[in-house]
């Protein structure tokens, strides 16, 4: 695989950036009839992992606001959003 890309970087903005270079490959004039077919399944590749991370965020979100709502102890039921790192204190 070429362009090696660190996981821990990738935020959602990456997804944006990521989304409006394909947009822009899509919409370069100089493409022949092969380049624009295969530059457009590689826009549905992306397209459809796209979602998938944007769903992903969406359940992490979901999760969040509900221990937000209704208390930490909730995180017994999220075994893999357990730390073993001590809260931090309230210091106001």
């Amino acid at each position: 695989m070429t362009g090696e890309t660190n996981l821990k970087n990738n935020k959602l903005n990456s997804l944006n950036d990521h989304l409006f270079l394909q947009l822009e490959r899509l919409s370069e004039d100089c493409m022949t009839e092969e380049q624009i077919e295969a530059e457009a399944k590689r826009a549905e590749a992306i397209v459809d992992v796209s979602e998938q991370i944007i769903r992903n965020a969406d359940v992490q979100f979901k999760t969040v606001k509900l221990i937000a709502e209704h208390g930490d102890h909730l995180l017994n039921h999220f075994p893999s959003l357990k730390s073993d790192k001590p809260a931090l204190e309230d210091q106001s």
